[in-house]
């Protein structure tokens, strides 16, 4: 048995080490967020074979139940995947979270429906997002942590800006796949077994995923993992009580502003624009790539500027666009001002993606870091962003649906407060 070779976050490595470190703990981020997207983007086409009952919004609204469910499960993965990648590793913890990410599609790909065996079809499909939802509240943390150590000094904000480069990417695949099958497949075909088809393709990715993984180095050292305190949730809330509450904070309006502009909007170009599902789909993938390509400019920007300037941007724009935006798309008929409007949007949006688990993970000392990363961002997005599809779609169903996105402003303008305590990149690059 070979041992694993491990650095202290110190250590310089190659520009070719660096590299593949980078594209190793991306391609499992990608796959991750590819199978957890998935769900949400076919969920129009699945929907009536595990909730038969009821209009297609009320078949929806079930839907997203679950996809917040899976949500609820995220701080216990931050939790717990925080702690190994503090104690044992953040290699192990990655490792070890694509393999549920892996199981739960492959449950999910061959998972009869409500027809075949009743109440049990919706139990195990919940359960089974529980599980991913796990898995995804660990990853977060445990690649934030690592990007931003394998990251050289004065680049950390490009370099880390590939997490959400692979994030949306995840998005990306997801609905370049939904685009495909569309076109390969017809509509009854789809409803009736074709939504099952990118479930194992992100059971085989995950395959590929955990074979760039293996060959990581690890950026954690043996004197941080054996610490006394090494991913001590009492520790971290005992001493560092308040770059914890201000995670959440921040994670609270940038995951709800995320969903909102991302996931969501694909359903709210469909049943409030009145878009087709094929154009609406088409719609989000050009968005979705201009999005992944402006990440790292906005990470290298954050280089300059700093993280909290670039939170600060994020919050404001969120703050006077986001009921515009919304408001106008309805009343616009030209698909290229819709596409503009989206893009507006995911602009805004990137000044708060790109240095998101950079931000978190330098308030935070190496021992505590994927800990201190992971949970507090589990919370607020558990709490914030996995219920953005329901509280919106639940919200339209009441004829309250401008509610939703003053819900948003109002979060936005909370993001601003948090914002303006942070400190500047320079106080805590070295942490």
């Amino acid at each position: 048995m070979t041992r694993e070779r491990v650095m202290s976050p110190t250590t310089t490595l190659s520009d070719i080490q660096r590299i593949k470190a980078i594209v190793g703990a991306s391609s499992g981020n990608l796959v991750e967020w590819f199978d957890f997207y998935v769900y949400s983007f076919f969920s129009i086409y699945f929907a009536h074979i595990f909730f038969p009952q009821g209009d297609a919004t009320t078949q929806l609204l079930q839907t997203a139940g679950v996809f917040a469910a899976g949500f609820l499960m995220r701080p216990i993965g931050g939790w717990l995947f925080g702690f190994i990648g503090d104690r044992f590793g953040r290699k192990k913890s990655m490792l070890i979270s694509v393999y549920i990410m892996c199981f739960g599609s492959l449950v999910i790909a061959f998972l009869p429906g409500y027809n075949q065996i009743g109440l049990f079809a919706p139990i195990l499909l919940l359960v089974v997002r529980m599980l991913q939802g796990l898995s995804v509240g660990g990853e977060y943390g445990a690649s934030a942590t690592y990007m931003s150590e394998v990251a050289t000094e004065g680049r950390k904000g490009f370099y880390a800006s590939f997490q959400y480069v692979t994030l949306i990417g995840g998005q990306l695949m997801a609905v370049l796949t939904v685009v495909i099958l569309q076109q390969l497949i017809d509509n009854e075909s789809l409803r009736a077994w074709g939504w099952r088809i990118p479930f194992l393709i992100g059971a085989a990715l995950s395959i590929v995923a955990l074979w760039l993984r293996k060959s990581l180095h690890e950026t954690s050292d043996e004197t941080q993992r054996t610490d006394k305190n090494a991913g001590s949730l009492v520790y971290l809330l005992r001493h560092h009580w308040r770059p914890f509450i201000k995670v959440i904070g921040i994670t609270a309006g940038g995951s709800l502003s995320f969903y909102t502009f991302t996931t969501y909007m694909q359903k709210y170009l469909i049943n409030s624009v009145g878009l087709d599902a094929k154009v609406s789909s088409l719609l989000m993938t050009g968005a979705l790539l201009i999005f992944m390509v402006l990440q790292p400019i906005a990470g290298a920007l954050s280089d300059k500027i700093g993280r909290k300037a670039s939170v600060i941007i994020f919050a404001v724009g969120l703050m006077l666009f986001t009921v515009p935006i919304m408001v106008y798309l309805t009343s616009v008929s030209s698909l290229v001002v819709i596409f503009l409007l989206i893009f507006v949007a995911l602009v805004i949006c990137s000044f708060y993606t790109a240095v998101s688990g950079l931000l978190k993970a330098e308030l935070f000392p190496p021992q505590l870091r994927a800990l201190g990363v992971g949970l507090p961002y589990a919370i607020g997005n558990a709490i914030f962003g996995g219920s953005a599809e329901f509280v919106a779609l639940g919200l339209k169903q009441k004829g309250m649906e401008s509610s939703f996105f003053w819900y948003v402003t109002i979060m936005a303008i909370i993001v601003l407060v948090i914002s303006m305590s942070l400190p500047n990149k320079k106080a805590v690059e070295k942490l």
